[in-house]
């Protein structure tokens, strides 16, 4: 059974937020502190610490909230290189714990501390406050990141190895793995020494301190010297996308299927993705469990059954791989009896929007008998506003204006094709949008097929993350494709200050040299 916390967090009306600590969240955080580091031998910090660090830097100290609750913190501070890169005390550079040593015009942040409530460890909080120290150092133009980590296994195991040394060793070249420093090396971190007596009273750690270091890609001559391969590194002012060209075959369980979404969420979360995008009509798939052809109106209850269950999975995937899920689309049977074709937009907060297809497809009305929606709105992410258009919606240009009149900078279109003409009535149409709006277009398709489920026989894709074509973007217009009918995942990282250039200093100007005197989207939904 799951406990209280982790109970409140599944409550779909939770939400995740990250913000800056304030002294109102003193309490709460010493209280946090207080359980993390209970039974390790130290202390959590007291309100006077805390007091000094939001105090002294209110800008380098941060709170994970799930809802009201304060279930993660993180503390940083300026401090010059001089004192930074030499071996040094927890006590010493951190002033006892009030961060009193912050220097206004200190080169690095120092991380004081990160600590998640063990109740809600398994989704990603650590990542998202070093996500957020990141954020902060780039912001202020610092040279990096440097503090000393914790290496909370090494009491058990020191004594199978000669040293520390080895034993570190052992952790770097991924023969052993220790929760605290591999994850560390994993975010990009350099160990450049270890320091005996760093924090005496960590007596799991034995008292040392592993110094590490992270250098702002951004700042001129912190590039790390040697040949180390920086995998999936990303800029802060990108996007990064992953679109999933998904196979259609067949699963035994909602549970398999469920396991092969898990998947490719996994595969752009650990690309330190920002969205990942399936296809539309990808969970007809499920429709497979049972090896038999349904007919058309079985077949909407048969799907309409998993509804929740999805729901409550990629809303969970969301959270816990920090994440923004655009799940494909999902013929829903509404509270009113109508059919209709629903994106379901997971964001990493625990937010879900829904997104209708507003032009069904003579295939989608023959077959289950579907209609369209009447609502098209802006979706705000922490990523900016976003748009979803679902496969037949794109090949209508005034529902693209009336998204990019909202403000979208990323029109995300799921999209279901049986044959290459098809799939190129959606592609070209498409490409019109992005250059018109002037913003970012993602198709996400599906290839192979199904036998015995009616109307999903067949897969043509070619998925595609597509640009503006002006000198900022891709040349082509394409920043991203795949291998035609291939189950792949294509990934690339878009700027949304390039189409602030393109939109105001273009070669052409489309959403600015439009005549507003002659013609106009009007919208008469919702």
């Amino acid at each position: 059974m799951p406990n209280k916390s982790s109970a409140t967090l599944n409550n779909p009306k939770s939400r995740l937020t990250v913000r800056n600590a304030t002294i109102k969240d003193v309490s709460a955080i010493a209280g946090l502190t207080s359980r993390v580091y209970a039974n390790t031998g130290m202390q959590g910090h007291n309100e006077g610490a805390l007091t000094g660090q939001i105090n002294n830097f209110p800008a380098g100290q941060f709170v994970v909230l799930v809802d009201e609750k304060v279930v993660g913190f993180c503390s940083t501070f300026r401090i010059a290189e001089r004192h930074a890169l030499k071996a040094h005390t927890w006590v010493e550079i951190t002033g006892n714990g009030y961060a009193s040593r912050h220097d206004p015009d200190g080169d690095w942040l120092y991380g004081l501390e990160v600590c998640v409530d063990p109740d809600f460890r398994g989704y990603r909080l650590g990542q998202r406050l070093y996500n957020e120290r990141k954020k902060l150092c780039q912001s202020l133009g610092l040279k990096g990141i440097v503090f000393g980590g914790r290496l909370p296994t090494l009491a058990k195991r020191i004594n199978r190895f000669k040293s520390v040394e080895e034993y570190v060793e052992q952790i770097k070249s991924k023969r052993l793995r220790d929760p605290v420093l591999s994850f560390q090396l994993h975010n990009g971190f350099e160990l450049i020494g270890i320091i005996k007596n760093y924090l005496e009273t960590d007596r799991e750690s034995l008292g040392y301190g592993m110094h590490l270091i992270w250098r702002n890609p951004k700042v001129a001559g912190t590039a790390e010297a040697g040949t180390a391969k920086k995998y999936g590194g990303r800029l802060p002012d990108t996007v990064r996308i992953g679109t999933v060209q998904y196979m259609q075959r067949r699963v035994k369980s909602f549970d398999e299927f469920i396991e092969i979404v898990k998947y490719f969420v996994t595969v752009v979360a650990d690309y330190k993705g920002d969205f990942v995008v399936f296809p539309e009509l990808f969970t007809l798939q499920l429709l497979s469990i049972e090896d038999q052809e349904h007919k058309p109106a079985e077949a909407i209850e048969a799907l309409t059954k998993y509804t929740p269950l999805l729901k409550e999975a990629l809303r969970d995937m969301a959270l816990r791989h920090n994440i923004n899920i655009i799940g494909g689309s999902h013929p829903t049977r509404m509270e009113n009896g109508r059919v209709e074709n629903i994106c379901y937009v997971f964001l990493r907060d625990g937010r879900i929007h829904e997104q209708p297809k507003i032009h069904p497809t003579p295939n989608e009305v023959y077959w289950w008998n579907i209609e369209g929606g009447s609502v098209l709105n802006a979706i705000e992410t922490d990523c900016g506003p976003i748009g979803v258009l679902i496969c037949y919606d794109s090949e209508f240009p005034e529902l693209g204006r009336h998204l990019a009149d909202q403000g979208v900078q990323i029109l995300f279109v799921p999209f279901c094709t049986d044959e290459r003409q098809s799939y190129l009535r959606v592609r070209y149409c498409c490409q019109a949008r992005a250059v018109e709006n002037q913003f970012y277009v993602v198709m996400s398709g599906n290839v192979g097929n199904l036998p015995n489920v009616a109307n999903m026989d067949i897969q043509y894709a070619q998925s595609c993350i597509l640009t503006p074509c002006d000198f900022p973007f891709a040349r082509d217009g394409i920043a991203a494709d795949t291998t035609p009918n291939v189950e792949t995942v294509a990934i690339a990282d878009l700027r949304p200050d390039s189409l602030m250039l393109a939109r105001n200093n273009g070669t052409v100007q489309n959403m600015k040299d439009r005549r507003h005197d002659l013609y106009q989207v009007k919208w008469r939904g919702k």
